[in-house]
């Protein structure tokens, strides 16, 4: 008896401990009085849910009392020092000869460690319950056995609707390879970590996942199975996408802009009559691309004010063609509609050349002088009608092969828009007509 690793002891018909192993005294943590110490050496006992377990209910009491074994019942065991030890006991009662009741031994059988156990076992198993990724186990054949609601939530199937079947309803049909080649590798016991795939739902849409498949070895050492977790990404490749169409799209900016000035340069050294006239226009026409570039910026923020659209444009460009009193002398009137970026660029030097034209040939060199500008839809069509009464014919430096018109030829191809420019006895009238759809690139 005192070799055995378990606990034992021995009592007597009423109860009283006769005798116990070196074991029992362990597990107690105090060596009961022969003879006196009643049903259980231990300092305190209590139930399963903590509650106290007074010391004449325990398992050998009723085993005594009531003359029949009890298999396996649990408890628990509290030292002096106030530890506890999780327990499950035997006990037997004992009879004579005679059948006369002599006692009872009793087995305690230590369960710590399968109560740690069960213990890290509930809190992995309400982790992987709460997770937002979808978790879930398979056997080595890709047949489900286990689905938390983070797999329910990503794939839109009940638990009830996908044990028992193979993990490929979850892949789509032209990734059907992948599995085979994933089973190999956990058969093997090899773990896989993040790997960026595809899987179907249960709509049959498509979703973005990064798989970390794990083997799942069983006491022996073999593989039996495989845990896989499988995390969204779809809003981490929609930001990369995202993030790759700006940074193609700033390339692409930055190479017009630069190829914009390039021939502004060009075009502009062509007609300067001077190293300053050169400078000034330029500095002109750089000027009045920032601010179109600034409203196109615009467009990308919480600036309501500024949106990039046709009219927000023409009082962006002719800003500094005010009145003394203030007041614009460029009118505006009729419809608006939204610019793209790429229209906004176009169309902006295309308005300043008009107004710097206006300044030096047309009505703003008039202190009195207006310009009506009227803005309509025809069709699927925009038009832009540039007014300036009392300008009766062309002057010198206004003519149809200056800057202006070769910028107006540019703009106009780049656009494929028409472009028509008429002097009459009511004054000069520039027409540009834009396809709708090119206002939006």
């Amino acid at each position: 008896m005192q070799a055995l690793p378990a606990a034992i002891y021995f009592t007597d018909a009423d109860g009283k401990i006769t005798i116990y192993n070196q074991a029992a005294a362990e597990m107690w943590g105090v060596r009961p009085e022969i003879g006196r110490s009643e049903f259980c050496g231990s300092w305190k006992l209590f139930r399963p849910d903590g509650t106290p377990l007074p010391h004449d209910q325990c398992p050998m009491a009723v085993a005594l009392r009531e003359q029949r074994a009890i298999s396996g019942e649990e408890a628990e065991a509290e030292r002096p020092d106030g530890t506890r030890v999780p327990f499950l006991a035997y006990p037997t009662p004992l009879f004579d000869e005679s059948d006369t009741l002599v006692g009872a031994v009793s087995m305690l059988v230590d369960i710590s460690g399968r109560k740690s156990a069960e213990v890290a076992s509930q809190r992995l198993a309400a982790i992987v319950e709460s997770s937002h990724d979808a978790i879930l186990s398979k056997d080595v054949n890709g047949i489900i056995t286990s689905w938390n609601r983070g797999a329910e939530r990503l794939y839109g199937y009940r638990e009830d609707e996908v044990l028992g079947r193979s993990v490929t309803l979850l892949i789509p049909l032209d990734r059907q390879d992948e599995e085979p080649r994933i089973l190999a590798r956990i058969r093997s016991g090899e773990r896989i970590e993040h790997y960026e795939t595809v899987r179907q739902k249960k709509d049959g849409s498509l979703v973005d996942v990064s798989l970390s498949v794990s083997p799942i070895f069983d006491g022996a050492g073999k593989v039996i199975g495989a845990s896989k977790i499988a995390r969204d990404i779809s809003e981490r490749r929609r930001a990369e996408e995202q993030k790759d169409l700006f940074l193609r799209e700033m390339d692409h900016r930055v190479k017009n802009l630069f190829a914009l000035a390039s021939g502004l340069v060009n075009v502009s050294a062509g007609g300067a009559a001077s190293v300053g006239d050169l400078v000034s226009d330029l500095q002109s026409k750089f000027r009045a691309l920032a601010r179109a570039h600034a409203l196109t910026l615009s467009t990308t923020g919480n600036d309501s004010d500024r949106t990039a659209t046709l009219h927000n444009l023409i009082a962006e460009i002719t800003e500094p063609y005010r009145g003394e009193d203030g007041v614009s002398r460029v009118r505006v009137y009729g419809e608006d509609f939204p610019l793209g970026r790429t229209a906004v660029t176009s169309i902006a030097l295309l308005l300043h050349e008009f107004a710097t034209n206006a300044i030096k040939y047309g009505a703003l060199g008039n202190p009195d002088g207006e310009v009506l500008v009227e803005i309509s839809s025809v069709g699927n069509e925009v038009r832009i009608i540039w007014r300036e009464a009392g300008v009766s014919q062309q002057r010198e430096g206004s003519s149809g092969d200056g800057f202006g018109s070769r910028l107006a030829r540019a703009t106009v191809a780049a656009l494929d828009s028409r472009f028509e420019r008429n002097f009459s006895d009511l004054g000069l009238e520039i027409v540009l007509t834009i396809p709708r759809a090119k206002t939006q690139l």
